[in-house]
């Protein structure tokens, strides 16, 4: 990992890949985006679009590791963890082959942030780096008044991931347990769906309780292990 990295980035999921992007309502901008990552001839910037239960970080995430696979430097930066350190934190991230700039819709508004992201777009073009930007929603509705940065943004490869449908978290959700060795057989997984929430998070974070408690119990997963696990 970069020593930017370390100081400033987040972390990369080592679960965080294209290959475990699930649901097939987004493949298509996962495909896109790891081809771009592959040759960025082209293409200034890269926005990835898209409600907060989408997949953007992970995207981001993946893109990060697809470009570390090819030898070659990436840094994901979470502009929400990144905003008590100021604009100046944004600092010499030119040097990564790629960039990935996560909720850019933190700093709509702020002109000190905003100036420091256009001339960090300016930096990382010169370098002949590629910058992968997501936010909630296209440029022009995020609420940024430099209008450099909203030209600059407007102009790259928009991605706009569409919202998941429930057949499409209950594929996630099985794909995931199938991941961790976890057999999720339909009828688990629907009664999962029916009582727990709706956003795609909260499924995972419960996949985290059921596979701890069922590792410790050495059970699998059943319907009424789940209940049991889940006070249901």
């Amino acid at each position: 990992m970069m020593a930017s990295q370390l100081v400033l980035g987040v972390k990369l999921r080592d679960d965080a890949r294209f290959d475990n992007f699930h649901g097939e309502r987004n493949q298509d901008v996962a495909v896109r985006l790891r081809a771009v990552c592959q040759r960025p001839e082209g293409v200034p910037v890269v926005m990835v679009c898209g409600d907060s239960d989408t997949g953007k970080s992970h995207l981001l995430q993946a893109a990060c590791h697809q470009v570390e696979a090819l030898g070659e430097g990436a840094v994901c930066v979470s502009l929400a963890e990144l905003e008590p350190f100021g604009p100046g934190a944004l600092s010499g991230l030119e040097a990564q082959r790629l960039v990935c700039l996560d909720d850019l819709e933190r700093i709509a508004g702020d002109p000190a942030w905003e100036e420091a992201i256009f001339h960090l777009y300016n930096r990382i073009q010169d370098q002949g780096s590629l910058l992968v930007v997501s936010a909630g929603d296209v440029p022009s509705a995020l609420g940024l008044t430099l209008p450099d940065l909203i030209s600059r943004l407007g102009h790259g490869l928009l991605l706009q991931l569409g919202v998941y449908r429930d057949e499409d978290r209950q594929r996630i959700l099985q794909a995931r347990a199938e991941q961790r060795g976890l057999v999720m057989a339909d009828d688990v997984a629907g009664f999962i769906m029916r009582r727990a929430p709706r956003r795609l998070g909260d499924l995972l974070a419960l996949l985290d309780v059921l596979d701890e408690n069922s590792l410790q119990a050495q059970r699998r997963l059943t319907i009424p292990f789940v209940k049991t696990v889940m006070g249901w």
